[in-house]
């Protein structure tokens, strides 16, 4: 297969996810304060794709990242590192001429006013990604093929990668697309097109806030009506919780290749809305969460869970992640995020998790608030 041109018929696979993006060290600060404060930091690795690739992998899942890092000793760290976490780091791409990303952020809540982020990311190894030199044999080997609207943010060339990668043709995995909008790597660019990208996926996550921002849409429900071709939207609303859009197909020209956009004789059912109450959560940072609640979707997805039980383990995922001071760590074991998930509606809002909820030998009653 040379390309996106050649189609994607696919073998049977063993890989159940392939998440595709950017990766870069990340550097946390050893106290809160200014960067201009900071007197060091600790190093870690960061990047929406590799965050789920890793917590899936960690969650028992066949997991594979597929990236573009630079020839050095930070590119070095990256794959090593999410290796570690059990990824499949084989189709990885090493380049000679340009740099791995790294960035410093300071220890506040991304959404507060004091929190900084300095980016070290133009002209990265990443940003070079293009239809012509990434692997398309890895890229469509699994199940499911996860991608995000930063990596169409980092050039032209990664756009039109993106936009091959979530063309409609016969055989392609489940798309599911995390809409990611970062406004700073967007200025003089067009947001809008993060829209038509998610249009052409099959499984979309999109936050209200960045819905708002980015589109000028408000409410879940006008989010729906923007997108109704995936067959499941699934719209984070902060401490709300999230809410979930599921249609089923009616026998259709869409129905034969997995959800373009392009096809407009599909008639679809009426959706499926569920709606499912954010966990309290003691935070420790607020970063990573929404990479980890898209793992978790993803996991009990691949698991064939009832949609109530996939979100209720995206937000089980994200508050392990919220607990801890980087953007990963090791999920619950699975027969205890289970036990949890399957806690009736009162017994589930009377959940409040903190540092160390996740260790195994904690049954359900020991994390509810008193």
């Amino acid at each position: 297969m040379s390309g996106p041109a050649g189609g994607t018929a696919r073998a049977a696979t063993t890989t159940d996810v392939v998440c595709l993006g950017e990766s870069m060290v990340t550097f946390l600060p050893s106290q809160p304060g200014r960067l201009a404060d900071v007197p060091s930091f600790g190093r870690g690795i960061g990047g929406a794709e590799s965050n789920v690739a890793c917590a899936l992998a960690a969650a028992g899942h066949r997991a594979a990242w597929v990236g573009r890092v630079g020839a050095d000793g930070f590119g070095d760290h990256l794959v090593e590192t999410i290796g570690g976490y059990g990824v499949d780091t084989s189709a990885v791409r090493r380049d000679p001429e340009r740099p791995t990303g790294i960035y410093f952020r300071t220890a506040t809540d991304r959404g507060a006013g004091a929190h900084e982020v300095a980016y070290y990311r133009a002209g990265s190894a990443a940003s070079a990604m293009s239809p012509a030199n990434v692997p398309y044999e890895e890229v469509f080997a699994g199940r499911v093929l996860h991608l995000s609207g930063i990596t169409a943010a980092l050039s032209a060339d990664c756009l039109e990668l993106v936009r091959e990668l979530t063309a409609p043709r016969p055989g392609r995995p489940l798309v599911s697309f995390d809409v990611n909008h970062r406004p700073h790597l967007w200025r003089g660019g067009d947001a809008s097109v993060l829209m038509e990208l998610a249009r052409r996926c099959d499984l979309v996550f999109v936050g209200e806030d960045e819905a708002e921002e980015a589109w000028g849409i408000v409410g879940a429900e006008a989010i729906r009506a923007a997108l109704p071709e995936p067959a499941v939207v699934v719209v984070k609303r902060g401490s709300a919780g999230a809410t979930v859009f599921a249609s089923g197909l009616r026998p259709g020209p869409r129905s034969s290749n997995a959800g373009g956009a392009e096809d407009d004789g599909a008639e679809f059912a009426p959706d499926t809305v569920t709606h499912v109450p954010a966990l309290r959560v003691d935070v420790v940072a607020a970063v990573g969460a929404g990479d980890a609640f898209a793992a978790g979707f993803l996991s009990a997805t691949l698991r064939g869970l009832p949609v109530r039980d996939r979100v209720r383990h995206g937000h089980l995922m994200a508050a392990a992640v919220l607990t801890v001071p980087g953007d990963l760590t090791e999920p619950p074991a699975r027969d205890h995020a289970d036990r949890l998930v399957a806690l009736d509606d009162e017994a589930w809002g009377r959940l409040r998790l903190g540092p160390g909820w996740t260790a195994a030998d904690r049954a359900p009653e020991e994390v509810r608030t008193p």
